[in-house]
Order: structure tokens, then sequence, then C-alpha cells
């Protein structure tokens, strides 16, 4: 249970370990898929290879795309990418990082289905039984009138009469297996030495280029996250207003009014909490204001430089009672 809780952990850290949780899911959604997935040859020449190929290549199409749908850094990216420079220089490494990111993680479900058919050999069988020479085979079924590339068509069928129980089918379609696993295990040796021959020259290259390239990534995908959250922080605080400002305006208009008088506790708590809504606020208490805040953040966002940042005196706030006695003070 320790271990779930710190594998749960580690994927909510920070974007990029979601995205590499929701890869490996998708990684094994893909075996799932294929092990559950009942495939059936059609045995017929011009079928056979048209749709053995497109068992193996569709769907790794479709889990390239989904990976790419549910990567955050896809948005980023592209959200980089298009932004109207304003007081921000664009920078192209940390674009390129993004999208290299983004693709490596996109390719993993794919690669994951390519490799398992391979290894398994059945659509390997079905598409290329036709290019076998079967004189190398003993035990070919003698059927009259019947072509051999028919003939061959049929071996991935193994409940056809013809090859019922024959030697010759259980030949050919392990010599097709055998190269469907050779290929599937070659490409599988050369991912692995790609991937550890990326990491033995990467401290060749300049890691403080590198260092400052993932730090920025990082910090776009943190800015985004921040603003949102305080996006929907202020328009809580903005709809609360409006709706407070609504139920006060409506008793204003009610014939019977009914004084209230909280307890001095619950005045502080209330001008506590307005206080707190007003700092959230900013100053920003209409549309006009918020629609061109967010224009101005996509137009021309903060240059980043935090020592430009003014610091504002706190005001001194105090109320009292009827008998002068402090209920809240704020300096």
């Amino acid at each position: 249970m320790d271990r779930l809780k710190l594998v749960l952990h580690y994927f909510q850290s920070n974007s990029e370990s979601i995205s590499n949780g929701i890869c490996i899911i998708l990684a094994l959604v893909s075996v799932k898929l294929y092990t559950s997935f009942d495939f059936n040859c059609p045995c017929i020449p011009q079928y056979n290879k048209l749709y053995s190929l497109g068992v193996m290549f569709v769907p790794p199409i479709i889990f390239f795309f989904l990976g790419i749908l549910v990567n955050r850094h896809t948005g980023v990216m592209m959200e980089e990418w298009l932004r109207p420079i304003g007081k921000r220089a664009k920078n192209p490494a940390v674009v390129k990082y993004l999208f290299s990111a983004m693709i490596q993680r996109a390719l993993l479900a794919p690669m994951v289905w390519i490799l398992v058919t391979l290894l398994d050999g059945k659509i390997f069988i079905c598409a290329f039984s036709m290019g076998v020479d079967p004189i190398y085979f003993s035990g070919m079924p003698n059927i009259t009138g019947l072509d051999v590339v028919k003939l061959m068509a049929k071996v991935p069928c193994k409940e056809d009469m013809i090859f019922r129980n024959s030697t010759f089918r259980k030949a050919v379609s392990r010599y097709v297996r055998c190269y469907s696993q050779a290929i599937g295990w070659a490409i599988l040796l050369f991912l692995i030495l790609l991937g550890a021959v990326g990491r033995l020259i990467k401290p060749c290259f300049n890691h403080a280029t590198f260092l400052q390239t993932r730090y920025w990534s990082n910090y776009l995908d943190v800015e985004q996250k921040l603003f949102d959250e305080t996006c929907v922080l202020h328009a809580r605080d903005f709809a609360r207003k409006c709706v407070v400002q609504f139920f006060e305006g409506m008793r204003e208009d009610t014939v019977l009014r009914l004084p209230l008088s909280p307890t001095p506790r619950g005045r502080t708590e209330k001008y506590e909490e307005e206080d707190e809504e007003e700092e959230r606020l900013h100053g920003i208490t209409k549309q006009e204001q918020v629609d061109q805040l967010l224009c101005k953040w996509y137009l021309c966002k903060p240059e980043l430089d935090v020592t430009k940042m003014a610091f504002r005196p706190r005001v001194c706030i105090t109320w009292e009672d009827h008998n002068g006695r402090t209920l809240y003070s704020d300096v």
C-alpha cells in the first residue's frame, strides 16, 4: 500500500510525471487491446496484405494522436510557439524540447503495438504468406484447378479443409513467424541501442544549455497552471461579490427591513473575509477590466524579471463598534 502511495505521489508531482503515467497506461491498453482482439485473416489474395497492414499500422496511428492529445506539453508548446512576442522573447530551444518530449511519449504506445504484433507473428503470416516459395516445403496439397497464390493465401486459415492437419501449412507459418519475430527483436534491439547511445553522448554536449531549456519548459507549464488557478480564484471571488451585491440590493428594495446585528466576532470574521476578497480581486471589479486583463496576458506576457515588482505598503484598517472598542485592526 505504501509503495502504491509513493507511485501515485510521483505521478501527481508534476505534469511531466503525469504525462509519463498516461503514456504508460496507453501502452498497457494497446497490449490488452491486441490480446483481446480476435484477428481473422480473410485468406483472399486481394485482401490479405491490405487487411494485415491496416491492423498493424492503423491502431498505432490512433494511439499516436491520442498520446499527443493527452500530453499537456502539446498545449504548452503550441501556445509558446504561436503567442505574440510582446515583452517576452521566444526561445526556440524550449519549443524544440517540448516537441521532442511530446513525440517521444506519443510514440510509446504505437511502438508497443507494432512490437507485439511482430513478436506474435499472426499478422505477418497473413500479410506475407503469399510471397513464400512453396517448393522449399514438402507436403504441399495437390489441388487441381487452384492457383498457387490462392493456395498460399489460405495458409493462415488453419480451419480450411485444404490445410487441416497439414504439415505444409505449419512449416510455412513457422517460417514466416520466424521472420516476423526477427524483425521485432531487431527493432527492439535498435531502440535499446539508440537509447543507450543517447544517454552516453548526452554529457558530451553543453549540459548547462540543457538545464536552462528544461527549466524554462517547466516554468511555462507551472506558469500556465498558476494562471489558471488564479483565474479560478479571482472568478470565484468576483462571482461571490456579484451574488452578495445582488441580494443586498434585493434586501434594500423590500418593504420589511430587518436590521442585522452580528456579534463583534461575526463582524471581525466578516471584515477579514471582505479584506481577503478585495486583496484577491486586485481592484478588478468590472467585466471590461477582466477582458482587458486577459487580452493583455495573451498579447503581452510579463517579462521574466521579478526585481521590477512593486511592493505595496499595507494600509491600516481599523473597525470599531459604537462604544469605541476596536473590533478588527490590520496594520
